[in-house]
């Protein structure tokens, strides 16, 4: 048996809690990102370029979590 309080939907809710949080988050450095394009300067231009790059990833690990999300909703 399953222990109390315990079940697939609480599993379910918390994966899509992690979902949006991620989305979120590839929001949050997507408009970092972008707003940081119209500042001028090297430095800038640097933090530009590592944000994309955390934005790729962060969107990676949405997608994984999406698909996660998808496969527990199947089984």
């Amino acid at each position: 048996g399953q222990a109390a309080g315990q079940g697939p939907g609480k599993v379910r809710v918390f994966a899509k809690i992690l979902v949006m949080i991620a989305m979120a988050v590839v929001l949050l450095v997507l408009i970092a990102g972008v707003s940081t394009m119209f500042v001028p300067g090297q430095k800038a231009r640097s933090w530009s370029n590592r944000l994309m790059r955390m934005r790729v990833l962060a969107q990676f690990i949405a997608i994984i979590l999406i698909m996660i999300v998808f496969y527990l909703a199947r089984h």
